[in-house]
């Protein structure tokens, strides 16, 4: 072989290297930059969500539910749910766990169901400037439909 092509094969050879070296520094260089942002915790605090929440709810067969506000506070045995002519309803937070917040409410008497005793189990996430909730609702009856599911969207009051 002559001495140009032996030039030329280890040319190749080198920038060969260098290129699969710099393919490598920047594959690790992106798996750092995706461990850092996974690792970078994403989460929901009380803070986030406290104030007075207008919220509208319906259940899952489309019954709806007076709009009600909740008084949601940094202190999680402080939440209250007041509904129009009502006696404020105290919750409690029992869990703040990444973008959720679980709260509990009751017994106290159903405004779907009046006589009926209910105890409920939120959860909230913000979506935005929205606070959507999911509620499953217990009624303390021996009817087949004594759980009842509710949606709903909050907005901060003015």
């Amino acid at each position: 072989m002559s001495k140009i092509m032996m030039a030329l094969a280890l040319a190749c050879v080198l920038v060969s290297a260098c290129a699969r070296e710099e393919i490598e520094d920047e594959d690790t260089a992106m798996m750092e930059d995706t461990t850092a942002a996974a690792s970078e915790p994403v989460g929901i605090s009380l803070a986030d969500v406290a104030g007075t929440w207008v919220i509208n709810a319906r259940s899952e067969t489309g019954q709806e539910v007076p709009e009600y506000e909740l008084e949601a506070t940094a202190d999680p045995s402080s939440w209250e749910i007041r509904f129009p002519d009502r006696e404020p309803i105290p919750a409690r937070v029992v869990e703040v766990s990444g973008d959720s917040i679980v709260s509990e409410a009751g017994p106290y008497e159903s405004v779907l169901r009046p006589g009926v005793q209910v105890t409920t189990r939120s959860v909230y996430r913000l979506e935005g400037d929205r606070l959507i909730g999911t509620t499953v609702a217990h009624y303390q009856t021996t009817d087949a439909d004594s759980v009842v599911i509710v949606r709903g969207e909050g907005t901060r009051a003015p």
